[in-house]
């Protein structure tokens, strides 16, 4: 596999989980088992996946446009932070 499929596919397997982590997050009744931890793995999946396509496109692919790979690690940063607030909201519930 090419460095540029190699970026290519983990950029748009990070897009995905972004996005599959914005629609849980925008609809939470959806996934009501473990909803804010799924949320929280999707989120950290995003940002690994669109951080790894970022350094295997600066090293090895000429004239790398990262724009791509950015959007998916800030959709990313977003699933972490709503994802984030409700299960440490239930974390200090269990503790109350």
């Amino acid at each position: 596999m090419t460095a540029a499929a190699k970026v290519r596919v983990l950029t748009w397997i990070g897009v995905a989980t972004g996005v599959i982590g914005i629609l849980l997050v925008a609809f939470p009744k959806a996934l009501p088992a473990g909803g804010p931890w799924v949320q929280l793995a999707l989120g950290v999946a995003t940002i690994v996946l669109a951080f790894r396509a970022r350094t295997v496109g600066i090293a090895e692919v000429e004239g790398f446009d990262g724009r791509l790979s950015l959007a998916a690690a800030l959709l990313g940063f977003a699933v972490v932070f709503f994802a984030g607030q409700v299960a440490f909201g239930l974390l200090a519930a269990a503790t109350a």
